[in-house]
């Protein structure tokens, strides 16, 4: 959802480069992709504003991967694991 996030707060973006939506082997210059309001040739548009033909796919990434796992808390608590260890070692087999 990262990549989501990013396109729905983006109040500006630049074009760039990349393979057309209607033949990917074609390469165009008037794609859309979000910025900083302080990039080089920055638009003020939203997401809702521009043509959706315009927006690439955006390719997921290591770091937004990283981005969604740091506020993920553990599901299980230090106890729940010792309590499942114990159990496994009185009662079954491990492997």
């Amino acid at each position: 959802m990262q990549p989501v996030r990013k396109l729905q707060s983006a109040t500006h973006f630049k074009k760039v480069q990349g393979p057309s939506s209607a033949n990917s082997q074609l390469m165009v210059d008037d794609l859309l992709t979000p910025c900083s309001p302080g990039d080089p040739g920055a638009i003020e548009l939203t997401w809702m504003d521009g043509p959706s033909d315009k927006i690439p796919e955006h390719i997921i990434c290591m770091s937004d991967i990283l981005h969604s796992l740091s506020p993920t808390r553990p599901t299980v608590n230090t106890e729940d694991l010792f309590k499942i260890r114990k159990f496994t070692e009185d009662f079954g087999q491990e492997g």
